[in-house]
């Protein structure tokens, strides 16, 4: 049997703090198998011959994967993440109740702040799901021509004829001319 402190502790550790412990094993299994998913999912969309024949652009089609899954891992984290916060915060007590009408009230105050942070993601994300350009490329953009050196999805890094890395925020490009898609 248990002497009287080791009791004490163990009535302590049962309570709270083992739903705590329980609660960040799950969120990290659950990050770790949703990532592997991801990684798994990306990884066959990557190789997949989605558009066959002789135009095929297999590392384009990589590296649109790899962006995708970058932004899919890091929302599915954050989400687990805030959940798994919000569960621990309640095991102290804490009334979640106004927390979450806070937090409605601060995501529309940020929504509406961010809104041009939002337009150039949104912006980023089908321009890669239309393959419009991608690294490499020969593109003319606004005032600047050049090569694309980097594709984000809030921004875009084209590198001029004279050396200038231009970054241009991808809810700006209205108008693009691909070169590099024209010679094909």
């Amino acid at each position: 049997m248990l002497n009287d402190n080791s009791r004490k502790i163990w009535e302590w550790f049962s309570g709270a703090p083992l739903r705590i412990l329980v609660i960040l094993l799950v969120a990290i299994v659950a990050q770790l198998l949703i990532g592997r998913a991801i990684t798994r999912i990306m990884d066959k969309i990557a190789t997949a011959d989605l558009k066959p024949g002789p135009g095929n652009l297999a590392l384009r089609q990589k590296e649109r994967a790899k962006t995708t899954g970058t932004v899919l891992s890091g929302t599915t984290n954050a989400i687990v993440w805030v959940i798994s916060l919000f569960m621990i915060l309640g095991e102290f007590g804490l009334n979640l109740g106004p927390l979450i009408a806070s937090a409605g009230v601060i995501g529309v105050a940020l929504g509406l702040g961010a809104q041009t942070i939002v337009r150039d993601v949104l912006s980023g994300i089908l321009m890669l799901v239309e393959d419009q350009y991608g690294v490499g490329d020969q593109v003319d953009v606004l005032d600047v021509k050049g090569t694309v050196e980097k594709v984000g999805l809030r921004i875009t890094v084209i590198k001029d004829a004279a050396g200038t890395l231009w970054y241009l925020r991808n809810g700006e490009i209205l108008k693009i001319g691909n070169l590099s898609q024209a010679k094909n």
